[in-house]
């Protein structure tokens, strides 16, 4: 794959850190950086509040409050999908290589020849430590926050791409961050992507 365009796709469990190591993946790779960011860079395209945008972003629609006429869409969480796909499909077409954070990148960029994609996942004990430290929350919170959070992020994959979230026959590789941490899960992940690259 040297010298030629990589998109990296990361898929995350609510509170394994897969958010931060993928950020840091990009600084150590080089790479362009795109997750809900990606909202800004559309908003201001449509001339909107990002707020706006961000109020959809990554949310399963409501299938009986929802229909379709044509191209158009009376789900705003499917509008905001697709905005987010089309964005990503421009900036493949014009030959940029980056990271992704979820938004189905895996299953948009299926069968492109420099896609890697990434699922990290975490133990429960782990995954809900981080989440209280982070967001000052009791454990019976943090375990509700993770619970909401990843049943949004698999009905909304499971909408728009056929393979299933979290399915480790979706992804190249699959990596439990809570075995060795966050730094050394980004290390493995680092030597693995630049192994791809060669």
């Amino acid at each position: 794959m040297s010298d030629s365009q990589v998109i990296i796709s990361i898929g995350r469990e609510y509170g394994s850190g897969g958010h931060a190591i993928a950020e840091e993946l990009s600084k150590r790779l080089g790479l362009k950086f795109y997750d809900h960011n990606i909202l800004d860079e559309i908003a201001i395209e449509k001339g909107v509040d990002p707020e706006t945008l961000r109020k959809y972003d990554e949310k399963p629609h409501k299938l009986f409050l929802s229909r379709s006429v044509k191209e158009h869409h009376s789900s705003a969480e499917v509008n905001v999908a697709y905005m987010q796909f089309d964005y990503l499909k421009k900036k493949a077409a014009q030959g940029e290589s980056f990271i992704v954070v979820g938004r189905c990148a895996e299953g948009i960029f299926e069968g492109h020849p420099g896609l890697i994609s990434i699922f990290i996942l975490g133990n429960k004990e782990e995954k809900c430590k981080r989440v209280m430290e982070l967001y000052h929350l009791s454990e019976q919170a943090a375990l509700e926050k993770m619970r909401r959070h990843d049943e949004y992020r698999k009905r909304y994959h499971n909408n728009f791409c056929e393979d299933k979230w979290g399915d480790s026959r979706t992804y190249d590789l699959c990596i439990n961050s809570s075995l060795k941490g966050i730094e050394v899960t980004t290390d493995l992940l680092e030597s693995y992507i630049r192994t791809r690259m060669e």
